[in-house]
Parts: C-alpha cells; sequence; structure tokens
C-alpha cells in the first residue's frame, strides 16, 4: 500500500493560511450592536460571558438536527448577523430540557436565549405563519394535554 499524496498547499493547516480565510473585525460598534441587545434584554441572560466552549452544544440532546449549534447562534448573535442567527433552525428545534444550561460553565440559561430567538422571530411583523387561537376548531384545546399545550404554545405564539 503506497502513502497518501500530501494535501495540496492551500488545504494544509497552518495558522498564516486560516488567519486568512477568517476576517471578521470586531470593534465595540459592531459587538455591542442593538440585536444582542434586543436578546439579552428578553432572555435577562449577559451572552457576552459566553466564551464558545461548546458545552452547550455537545450536550444538546437535538443538536444532530441543527443546522448550527447553540454556541454559534449565540456568535451570530453577538456579532450581529441577525439573518444569520435569525435563519437556522437551531432555536426552532430547541427542545427546552436545560441540558445546555447545566452544562454551561459560565451559567448562561441557553434553553432562555433560544426562548428569546424565537420571541424575536415571532414579532417580526412580516410573519405570516403564526397559530391564531380563533382557528382551532371548537372544542380541540380542552382535549389537549396541559404539558403540551405550555410548551407547543409557548415555541409558537407571539
Amino acid at each position: 500500500m503506497s502513502p497518501s499524496p500530501p494535501l495540496p498547499k492551500e488545504r494544509r493547516i497552518r495558522w498564516g493560511y486560516w488567519r486568512s480565510m477568517m476576517k471578521i473585525e470586531l470593534t465595540r460598534q459592531n459587538v455591542h450592536n442593538e440585536f444582542a441587545k434586543k436578546v439579552e434584554l428578553i432572555s435577562g441572560q449577559n451572552l457576552f460571558a459566553c466564551y464558545q466552549c461548546g458545552n452547550c452544544t455537545a450536550g444538546c440532546p437535538v443538536a444532530f438536527g441543527m443546522e448550527v449549534g447553540p454556541h454559534q447562534v449565540i456568535r451570530y448573535t453577538l456579532l450581529g448577523l441577525e439573518e444569520e442567527a435569525l435563519g437556522v433552525n437551531t432555536f426552532w428545534l430547541c427542545a427546552s430540557c436545560l441540558q445546555c444550561t447545566s452544562r454551561c460553565p459560565k451559567g448562561i440559561d441557553i434553553a432562555r436565549v433560544m426562548d428569546a430567538l424565537r420571541t424575536v422571530v415571532l414579532r417580526k411583523k412580516e410573519r405570516k405563519d403564526h397559530v391564531r387561537i380563533p382557528e382551532f376548531p371548537e372544542g380541540f384545546l380542552e382535549k389537549v394535554p396541559q404539558i403540551a399545550f405550555v410548551s407547543g404554545f409557548r415555541k409558537f405564539l407571539s
């Protein structure tokens, strides 16, 4: 068996290569943005305490179905990348099981941050897929188990 050929120069992992690829300028203006402030206000959590350890994503039981992990959504939020943060399915798939919160070394309630992101999306005026109570058939709400009612509608009502 012959050894595999070396990687092309552009695929080798070197500090200089990655440094040229990842150019995000962090300034006070783009880090302290209105989007991050809004999410912090709704959630009551200090997102700037997150140092991207990834424990929340590693412990998440539904992370396999998420486009990006919870820690990456927090990073998007901190960088002011509102479209990227709100354009992924991460906070919609969040089961609010609090596994991420229990694993966070900084004590951030990440499930609450995911709820805040859902709230931001649902408060946008252009959303047409809200669930409206009058649209349910008569007698439907009496048959729904209470836990399903509370957790389901908490996610989908604004």
